[in-house]
């Protein structure tokens, strides 16, 4: 068979697969495929086959593992950094090979090669395979190949996005930048790009695949007024290819990002102690990724170190309070057709209406709890151990309404930028910075404030959630998730809600 190139496989995965619209020799390789699909056929160019797939999985459960699984991955990924008007750094990178789990009983084997020869990955599938030592052998399998809805669909491959192109579009948002604003003295436009092919193979007979593209594009500024500066920045971020920085979004890059700088001239320190906060809609939603989201994931709940341990079915909240991870949401961030084990996404509902239903489970935990997995089982690569992770973390909208939420305040401040924050997963404890907001004085909005931080509790936060607006917004731009020393891409989200009452900083 004709080997695939990627430019091929993202036309043929931007179909849907539907073989009328395939080139000849796709449609007479998929027809002698018993099932394969176009994702199964395009490793067969590094020489990956069903075959080849039996006879790393047959070393890898040689010495009596349960189960096992093999994690390929190809991808290409590109960068380019724009700074003082000219391109300071461009790269490209790639990276393929395959991670080799064995699972016995409570033990994991794990490891991984970048060579995908077959010697190679036996050698690698022996070492995983080396923690189990019962007798039990278990015979070859037969492959399925399920399908997967499609919530990034994509024409246009990377690979065919001159480099050209994109530094012209960079440059015209850098020359933007300046003529927003006088005080403009510096401006930085970084460019990323990425297309990641995945194959997942089980020993339970699965053979799942997906294609994932990425890009984000970040801008930021530093302006200059009577001796102070002040930096911000704006960014964007999707599974999409080149079509999504359409006019709109490449005018609105350069505004927001020296709108947000030059607001911080006015901008005061906030004031301290246990105040009411409102949580300003989209990006505020890392507060509920960090301090809620990271203790409903099941691997901190199964070894009993999250204070969520035993809260399913109990009411931690309001009844207008719903959270959910969902992997489904188009061209989000965050979204997978299919996680890192080969389970299908889906929409996990973790609170409803005040009440824990769910943890979030990859096949460990999911296998622990004797439930289905949620399709959170996610990994950075080939050279890491999948684990229970969030996808996009947000809660639903409310019954609120976001000015009659602002006008019950007396005193407060309203948090509308985050930047970072932490969190003791036991307890919940958590600090956040937020790099701006404003005062809330007699139930009107009033001067802008900056470099507040935010001390709390996840579950107490939950619980003093007052009002839930219905302006549910996802956060535009590109977050990373941390996690063992992991990071995989994430997004999050929530309304605007009230909290009643939360420890407040400013700079001291």
């Amino acid at each position: 068979m004709k080997p695939m190139s990627r430019r091929e496989f993202v036309k043929l995965s931007g179909t849907g697969l539907a073989i009328a619209t395939l080139p000849g020799f796709l449609q007479n390789a998929l027809a002698k495929s018993s099932g394969e699909n176009a994702y199964n056929l395009y490793f067969q160019r590094f020489g990956v086959d069903q075959d080849t797939i039996r006879k790393v999985m047959a070393e890898a459960l040689s010495f009596g593992g349960d189960y096992c699984d093999l994690f390929f991955q190809h991808e290409l990924s590109n960068s380019i950094r724009l700074q003082d008007n000219i391109v300071s750094s461009a790269s490209t990178n790639i990276r393929l090979g395959v991670g080799i789990r064995v699972l016995k009983s409570e033990q994991t084997g794990y490891s991984f090669t970048e060579d995908v020869s077959l010697d190679a990955m036996k050698k690698a599938a022996k070492t995983a395979g080396g923690i189990a030592s019962s007798g039990k052998k278990l015979p070859p399998v037969e492959f399925n190949f399920p399908s997967f809805p499609s919530y990034y669909k994509t024409d246009v491959s990377w690979e065919d996005v001159a480099v050209k192109q994109k530094v012209d579009i960079l440059m015209g948002i850098n020359d933007a930048v300046f003529k927003e604003d006088s005080r403009v003295i510096k401006a930085t436009v970084n460019f990323a790009d990425s297309e990641n092919y995945i194959m997942i193979a089980t020993s339970d007979g699965t053979i799942a695949t997906d294609y994932q593209p990425m890009l984000r594009i970040s801008v930021g500024c530093t302006a200059e007024q009577d001796g102070d500066r002040e930096t911000n920045y704006f960014d964007f971020s999707a599974r999409d290819d080149i079509r999504f920085l359409n006019p709109s979004r490449i005018t609105r890059l350069p505004k927001e990002a020296v709108a947000r700088t030059v607001k911080l001239f006015k901008a005061q320190d906030a004031p301290a102690g246990e105040l009411p906060v409102v949580l300003a809609a989209g990006s505020a939603g890392i507060l509920l990724h960090e301090a809620i989201g990271h203790g409903m994931e099941a691997d901190f709940n199964r070894l009993g170190l999250s204070v969520y341990s035993e809260k399913i079915n109990q009411k931690i909240a309001e009844s207008f309070v719903t959270i959910v991870d969902n992997g489904t949401n188009e061209n989000v961030r965050g979204s997978i057709n299919v996680d890192d084990e080969g389970n299908p996404s889906e929409e996990t509902i973790l609170v409803e209406n005040g009440i824990m239903k769910s943890y979030l489970h990859d096949r460990i935990s999911a296998k622990h709890y004797g439930v289905k997995p949620t399709g959170n089982g996610r990994r950075e690569s080939f050279k890491h151990n999948p684990m229970p992770r969030m996808r996009n973390t947000y809660m639903k909208s409310g019954p609120h309404e976001f000015e009659e939420m602002i006008s019950t305040v007396k005193f407060g401040i309203l948090a509308d930028q985050f930047t970072n924050g932490q969190v003791n997963i036991g307890p919940g404890d958590f600090t956040f910075y937020v790099k701006s907001g404003a005062l809330i004085e007699n139930g009107k909005i009033t001067a802008p404030i900056k470099d507040v931080n935010i001390i709390g509790n996840g579950p107490e936060v939950l619980k003093k959630i007052t009002m839930v607006a219905n302006d549910m917004k996802l956060a535009e731009g590109g977050w990373t998730c941390g996690k063992n020393g992991q990071g995989v891409p994430v997004s999050q989200g929530m309304p605007s809600v009230l909290v009643s009452a939360i420890t407040v900083g400013g700079k001291a």
